[in-house]
Parts: structure tokens; sequence; C-alpha cells
């Protein structure tokens, strides 16, 4: 008898921890941080809550599709939400040993899941999952939105895998989704394509932009700079009603079921879901993924004070913050990375001896006070302090390590994540003259642009890429140090890389949502005109563009959209822009010398509007009314 129970009691043993095993699998119990005092998820409460009954497979819903990112050379992130409820979970509170202001027993905030929901997933080289490489199972609760991530482990490299979740023990299916691993960080590659998006607002328009690369097949990997949502309420940023997409819930957004509805309102639009499933994301945030202007204590309209806190009903910016980063991490296919109480998301990747791709976090990390609109004045005064960081201490140094690594292994290319422009850029024709600059990105941090700077050619670190989002517009730039370094702006000669700035995917250009044609082209003129190191401006565009890089240059190539208030596959190539390996400056003629829209140095514009639909694969021109873009 007392064999027998202590075998009862082994078996029981067994299960529980093949219970917690799938529990943990899912990494979004642990993400972005298992250890983090305001983030972690206890796992143990989660499963013992769990009351043994399972819930209809026919009651569940893959709600919004499938993803993946963050890929390495032998695993990838994978990920879907598999609810019986196409809603969010309405807690603000989370199984963790601190829930500040939240009960997490009053049922008044919270309907807890009692069952989890098990998900089995396959991961293999062809659609009919005849050649699997991986598989598994892993549950989801309400705990973290029913979001379910994975790492597909045992992969090969630079390796095109497919991937689907399945309900155990039925036949409810995901859709299929598409991934593909990076090389080897030795490994000779001869060409990678990469999309370059930011700033998509839900309100202003669908987002074509992230399907016309799907429907091209263009690219191996995604790169999102950030603004992946807004958190603004419909009518404060963006009016949606005409066209059908008012973003919910229809508020600000403050609360850990705010950022979740947000994210999931965002994820109906096809397009995105579509660029989710076929292509594997490095992703990283901007400032809108939390606030406005954020920065280490704080943003625009909220910062640690008590009016603010009574001001935003009760909820601190800290949490604001927490509840936000909680969300995008459960929502977004990315890795957990090493987390401090400063949240990081800054990363890097290698794709095989052709690129690193370096991530940087210039917003939330431990970014300095930045301008908050009521302080430009100030801001503009101690922009050249030293003590002044777009990224912190830490962030810095791993910054610059990384880039002198990345030369010292001889990789092709540095491509360099940053969401706000790093190259200065004097918009007196819109600040005027007192404050000229852009404050809130890299020119009101000029200690840290010039240490970035010094860091490059003190040790000869050639071909680099900055890579920017943020100011919905295209800007293109030899990477040039002004005052410091002799530089030709006609020739390019004493630039040590180059800077491709995009424009937004749906959010308005900053001179007007509704501006002409016209008065942005002049406004693009005058920009590159005023800055000596800018080649290429278009404010009136919203789209993308797209690099491609072999060993002996990096392209890219601009698209603009000529509508977003509809749904389409309408593009129109306005320019494109190669780098040769060495040179560390944009070719000349720059651009070929022509472009569609914008303003290019040394060149001219032509405008003919033909266009191309990435739907037909047909070529036409397009006739759109200017107040429809």
């Amino acid at each position: 008898m007392l064999f027998k129970n202590f075998a009862i009691a082994a078996f029981a043993a067994v299960q529980v921890c093949e219970v917690g095993a799938n529990y943990v699998k899912n990494l979004n119990y642990r993400s972005p941080s298992e250890h983090h005092p305001f983030l972690g998820i206890a796992i143990h409460k989660v499963v013992k809550r769990n009351n043994g009954q399972t819930i209809d497979p026919s009651s569940l819903n893959f709600t919004h599709g499938v993803a993946s990112g963050d890929p390495y050379p032998h695993s990838v992130i994978i990920w879907t939400r598999i609810s019986p409820t196409s809603d969010n979970d309405k807690s603000n509170a989370t199984v963790s040993g601190f829930a500040p202001m939240y009960n997490h027993d009053t049922k008044e905030y919270i309907k807890m899941s009692t069952s989890p929901i098990c998900v089995e997933y396959e991961v293999a080289t062809d659609e009919e999952f005849t050649d699997v490489a991986d598989s598994g199972r892993a549950y989801t609760t309400s705990d973290i939105d029913y979001t379910l991530k994975v790492e597909a482990n045992g992969l090969e490299p630079y390796t095109q895998y497919y991937y689907q979740f399945t309900v155990c023990g039925s036949s409810n299916k995901s859709p299929i989704g598409r991934t593909k691993t990076t090389p080897r960080k030795r490994d000779k590659l001869a060409k990678v394509g990469i999309a370059v998006y930011s700033c998509s607002n839900y309100p202003f328009g669908f987002f074509n932009a992230y399907g016309n690369a799907v429907r091209k097949d263009s690219v191996d990997y995604v790169v999102h700079l950030g603004d992946y949502i807004y958190e603004y309420a419909n009518g404060d940023y963006g009016w949606g009603q005409s066209i059908g997409r008012v973003p919910l819930p229809d508020k600000q957004i403050f609360t850990l079921y705010d950022y979740r509805k947000r994210i999931a309102t965002y994820r109906t639009d096809l397009d995105l879901v579509a660029s989710h499933q076929q292509f594997p994301w490095i992703p990283v945030w901007d400032d809108h993924e939390v606030a406005d202007n954020t920065y280490r204590d704080g943003a625009s309209e909220m910062n640690n004070t008590e009016a603010s806190f009574i001001e935003t009903g009760g909820i601190s910016f800290e949490q604001r913050k927490m509840n936000a980063v909680r969300a995008y991490f459960e929502w977004m296919p990315i890795r957990q990375v090493e987390m401090d109480d400063n949240l990081r998301i800054w990363r890097s990747f290698s794709i095989g001896s052709l690129l690193d791709l370096i991530i940087l976090d210039t917003r939330q990390y431990d970014r300095s006070i930045t301008d908050l609109y009521w302080n430009t004045d100030y801001i503009h005064e101690i922009s050249n302090d030293t003590g002044r960081t777009m990224m912190g201490a830490r962030q810095e140094s791993w910054f610059y390590n990384q880039l002198s690594l990345s030369a010292n292994r001889q990789a092709a290319w540095r491509i360099v994540g940053s969401q706000t422009v790093f190259s200065r850029l004097n918009e007196s024709v819109a600040y005027g003259n007192e404050n000229p600059l852009d404050y809130d990105a890299w020119d009101g941090y000029m200690a840290n642009k010039n240490r970035t700077l010094n860091h490059l050619f003190a040790n000869n670190i050639s071909n680099n890429i900055f890579l920017s989002g943020d100011s919905h517009a295209s800007w293109v730039s030899d990477l040039a140090w002004l005052d410091e370094k002799p530089y030709d702006p006609a020739t390019g000669a004493g630039a040590i890389g180059v800077e491709f700035g995009g424009s937004a995917v749906s959010s308005p250009c900053p001179y007007g949502q509704n501006i002409s044609l016209a008065l942005a082209n002049n406004a693009s003129t005058w920009l590159v005109n005023a800055n000596r190191e800018l080649q290429y401006s278009d404010l009136y565009y919203r789209g993308y563009y797209e690099l491609h890089i072999s060993r002996k240059e990096v392209e890219a190539r601009y698209f603009g959209l000529p509508t977003i208030v509809s749904r389409n596959g309408y593009e129109i190539p306005i320019a494109n822009f190669t780098v040769k390996s060495g040179a560390n400056r944009l070719t000349r003629p720059v651009g070929g010398g022509v472009v569609e829209s914008g303003a290019l140095k040394g060149g001219v514009r032509r405008e003919t509007n033909v266009t191309f639909d990435t739907g037909s694969g047909n070529w036409f021109v397009s006739h759109f009314n200017e107040s429809t873009l």
C-alpha cells in the first residue's frame, strides 16, 4: 500500500513537472523577464489555479493569425493567439508577487481562466509538414492574453521553414506561417533583402505597405523601427470613422487591457497580418508604443508627479510603461533579452559574414529628458551637454563594442537601426530660426552623437548604414561629422557611411496630412538646400523602403503609396540609391540623378505617377486625388 501511494505520488509529481514544462515553453510567461518584479509571471500560481478541465476546441479561435521573428541560425520565435474570445482579458493585474493598485482576486477587475489551453506546434521545411524539423506543445491562459510564443529549435541556417499551431487533440489549426533562419556568422552570403518600416497609425489609413512586400515576395526579413501602434483616442491624432478604422479602446490608453486591445486592433489589418505570416520580423519600439516623446522618466503629457497621477485616473508613468511593455512582449515575436530594471530591448543579429544588424533603443531604455513641447528652449540650451544621452551608459558602451566587434570580424556591413534621424536636420522652415532642429531626435543629444561619430572615425570603421524612422518622411544623407571632419557634399568625400530614413506606413506628413504634392516638394527642396549632408528628401508619400545588400553594394529602393484610404496593392517607385563597399558615401550621381518625388541634391524630379499593382503585377498611371493620400 505504501509503495502504491508512493507510485501515485511520483506519477502525479511527474505530471506536474510535465505541465509546468509546457507552461515554461511558452516564453510569454517569463517575458520580458521572469526576474523583473513588475513583470514576472508566477507559473506555479497559474498551475495551481488549473481545475483540470479542458475547453472545447471548437470554441477556440486563432484570433490574430501567426507571426515569427528574431531569427537565429538554428532557431526562430513563432507566435500565435488562441482564445475563446476575440476580446482581450480585461484584467489590469498579473499573477505576480506585486500587482500595484489592483487585487488579482477581485472579480470586478479580472476573470481568470481556470482551464489552460493546450497548443501543439510543428515547424517543417515544406507546407505539407512531411519533413518536420521541430515540434512540441505549450499552454496559454488569460494571464498572458491567450498569446503563445515559443522558440523553434534545431533548425538549419538560412533555411525557409513553415510552421503551424493546432489545439491539442483536435483538428483546429492556425494558418500556416512562413519564416527563415539566418546564416551562421562565418557563412558567405551573396545577397539579402530587408524591408524597413515605421509609424503605422490605424485611423490615418490602411497598412498597404506591409502587404506590398508580401505580394512581391521581395525580401527575406522585416525590420520595424517603431511606432507599431499609437496611444491616442480616435480624433486626437487621426480620425478613423470615414474609413472604418477606429482604434480600440476608443480612448487614450493607459492600462494593461488598453495596450493589449490596441495592439489586437492593429493586428486586424490584413496586410499587417500577412507580413507577420510570411516574413520573420526584427522589431523595436519607438515612443508611441508607450506614449508620445517618452524618455527615462516620463513623456510629453505624463510624468511621475502627483498631478499627473491624478489626471490619468491613478496610473503612474512607471506603471503605464510596464503595462505597455508587457503587452508589447506578449504580442510581438521577439526574444527575451537579458533584462534589467530599464527593460532592455536593444540587441543585435549577425547575418552571415555579410552584415551585423545592431538594433538600438533610443527612446525608452535610459534616455535623458527630451523636448516635451513646453521645454523646447531649455532642451535646445542643454543639447550640447556631455551628460545627455540617447541610450544610457550601458547601452552606449554595448553599441560601440558591437561596432568594433563587427569590424574586427570583417563583416561586410554594419546596419544600425535607430528610432530617430541621426543626421543633422535644419528644419527652420517649419520650426523657425530660434529652435531650428528637432531636439527630440539625435540633434538634441549632440554629445552622444559626437561620441558615436568619434568611435567610427577613430577606429576607422567603415561601411556603416544607419536606418531611422519616426519622422514620417524620407531622408537620405551621407553620414558626415560636420564641423569636425572635412566633408564635400558634391562628392561625399569625408563621410563615414550613409543614413536611410523612411517615411511612415500611414502616419501623416510632418508638415500636414493633406499637404499638396507641390508644397511638399517645395519644402523638400528647401530642406535639401539647407542641409549639407542631406542628399534627398520626400515629404509627400507614405510608404517604406527595401535594402538589397550584397558584399559589393547596398541598394535602397524607396516606394510611395498613391493612396492609403482604401486597401490596395499600389506603389510608386520614387527613388533608388546605391552605396558601394568601401566608399562610405552615396554613389554619385545620387539616385542616378532622377527621382519621382521630393528633392534630390544635384538631380532632377520627373513626376510620372507610374504605379505598380503588387496584387496583379500590372503597371498603370495613377490619378489619385492628393487629398486621398
